[in-house]
């Protein structure tokens, strides 16, 4: 079997659904597999995953594990050569693992590879590709300033070797990841991605970003920034830096501390809740008229249905977007989502056969269901 995909769900069933269908579109004609861990979500995706996915490998957790050992357990049951550890609220489009291939064929010292990431409105995500957190780099990040924690000695849109990939789409060689025993359990959530990549260099590898292929990663939806994320991201920091910076005790002392500083004065960003725009126009947009009369939740009087040719030609500002799966691909949606970005337009996707749509308007808050 060439690749297997890993996918740990946590209380996403829709976003989950909509993953999976992207997943499945893209390994069309490879040897493959999909493995889908959940972590005790109590919520619908077993039956949903029973429902729309009955040939998905499925590990039910009956406690929510951890990200770390989560993808561990799913990788121990994998049979690829190759491993594909994917979030649930992430979209791929079609040509994903096929770019993927051509692009590591030569390279004899793969660590791990990853993609670029946009969010939900288009925007790129700069953690695609990250430096290694030395102390420096690691009391700046801290302290506010990024410019030395994201890799951008590498565009976004180029392709080359990164020292730190993101958990969110991480591609490697099944042996290397059981060899370096995959991710470290000690982390919970956050920080497991720095680590293994940082392993992965320490052996002789070279970790790689391509930035030709591009995947949508609504992040927030399962990921919330709050006192729980902040205690769990600086105490995964605090992991990292025992366990990979070997340095004196007044060093040590000052990171520790200003972890805990950090901790204590994190603060939740203010949710800006948008909503649907009362003056902007409301865009089915598909290459069928009939999947567009399904959209029950939308007046007739306010929807306009618009083939994705004509809906990229226009200059479209302040308007909900509603992309169709039944007869789009993902790779043309996502090339839609960057052309219209920035114009005030909010985006949804509607998986194939569904009564709903999803997506974000922040990476940084919950993602959006409206069903019908």
């Amino acid at each position: 079997m060439k690749l297997s995909v890993i996918v740990l769900n946590y209380k996403v069933p829709h976003f989950l659904q909509l993953c999976l269908e992207s997943v499945t579109r893209a390994l069309l004609n490879i040897d493959s597999e999909i493995i889908v861990v959940d972590n005790n979500s109590k919520d619908s995706s077993i039956s949903m995953l029973n429902e729309n996915f009955p040939e998905i490998k499925l590990i039910a957790n009956t406690q929510n594990v951890g990200f770390a050992k989560g993808n561990n357990q799913g990788v121990a049951i994998a049979k690829g050569e190759y491993i594909c550890i994917l979030n649930p609220d992430v979209v791929i489009p079609e040509n994903c693992f096929t770019k993927i291939f051509e692009y590591i064929e030569g390279i004899s010292n793969l660590g791990a590879l990853g993609i670029r990431l946009i969010d939900g409105t288009g925007n790129y995500l700069p953690e695609s590709k990250r430096n290694f957190p030395t102390l420096k780099v690691s009391l700046t990040k801290l302290l506010g300033d990024n410019a030395t924690y994201y890799a951008n000695q590498l565009a976004q849109d180029e392709s080359g070797s990164v020292p730190v990939l993101v958990g969110a789409l991480m591609f490697l060689k099944r042996s290397v990841y059981v060899d370096l025993q995959g991710f470290d359990e000690d982390y919970f959530m956050y920080g497991e991605d720095i680590d293994l990549s940082y392993r992965l260099t320490q052996q002789g590898y070279s970790n790689y970003y391509l930035g030709s292929v591009k995947a949508l990663h609504f992040k927030g939806e399962s990921s919330l920034k709050d006192k729980v994320y902040a205690r769990r991201f600086y105490g995964a920091m605090q992991i990292f830096n025992r366990k990979h910076h070997k340095s004196n005790a007044a060093t040590n002392w000052l990171i520790q501390t200003t972890l805990k500083l950090m901790i204590l004065t994190h603060k939740t960003p203010q949710s800006k809740k948008k909503l649907i725009p009362l003056n902007g126009v409301k865009f089915w947009v598909t290459d069928t008229i009939k999947s567009a009369n399904d959209s029950l939740f939308l007046s007739e009087k306010d929807l306009k249905t618009i083939s994705l040719k004509k809906l990229n030609a226009s200059s479209v500002t302040d308007s909900l977007i509603v992309y169709d799966l039944n007869d789009l691909n993902v790779e043309a949606i996502l090339e839609s989502i960057c052309l219209l970005k920035n114009n005030q337009n909010r985006f949804r996707i509607r998986p194939s056969n569904c009564n709903f749509i999803a997506g974000s308007d922040s990476s940084a808050e919950l993602g959006e269901i409206i069903s019908w």
